[in-house]
């Protein structure tokens, strides 16, 4: 006599299903995918952030020349920003126009003009420029970079094709409008 193969249910299901995930492993699992992703968009942003800009990357609109205006709305002693361009139109007060990038030496972030204080003043490292782009204060190593202005029929244009790095400021690099003949 052949003994009987009896189950009990119990026994049965146990056998053919599999382990039951728990709720309290599931939420391990989702907490610790969730805090992975994070981990990476974290990184992500840091290593942006530390990254300096590459030299010689173009922008998207850098390959046009801006018409900046007429010669006579630009008062010597003064900056205007050109948001389109990237880039300030400097009227020195001897009547030398120099366009400035906006961009930080230190880690491209945008510099703003503050008139107050008559400085561009870097919000991410607190690097200090005068009107003429030269470094006051570091972190920011080299003066802010300049584009070609050309002053034609007394309108004042800038090509934002080229960014020319420069070690320092002098004489040369502002450029003069040509004087009325009388």
């Amino acid at each position: 006599m052949k003994p009987s193969k009896t189950r009990t249910p119990g026994a049965r299901k146990s056998q053919e299903m599999p382990a039951a995930v728990t709720r309290r492993g599931f939420l391990n699992g989702l907490w610790a995918v969730l805090g992975l992703a994070a981990l990476a968009e974290f990184l992500w942003l840091a290593v942006s952030f530390l990254r300096p800009a590459k030299p010689g990357r173009t922008e998207s609109q850098a390959d046009a020349v801006v018409t900046a205006g007429a010669l006579a709305t630009f008062a010597p002693g003064t900056v205007t920003a050109f948001q389109n361009g990237a880039f300030y139109l400097v009227r020195l007060e001897d009547g030398g126009l120099l366009a400035l990038s906006c961009k930080c030496t230190h880690l491209g972030c945008t510099v703003p003009w503050v008139e107050k204080e008559k400085k561009f003043l870097c919000p991410c490292h607190a690097s200090a420029f005068d009107i003429t782009g030269s470094v006051i204060s570091s972190p920011a190593a080299r003066p802010l970079d300049t584009f070609t202005v050309t002053v034609e029929n007394n309108i004042v244009k800038v090509d934002t094709g080229r960014r020319f790095k420069r070690s320092g400021f002098d004489s040369g690099q502002p450029v003069y409008p040509p004087k009325a003949r009388s």
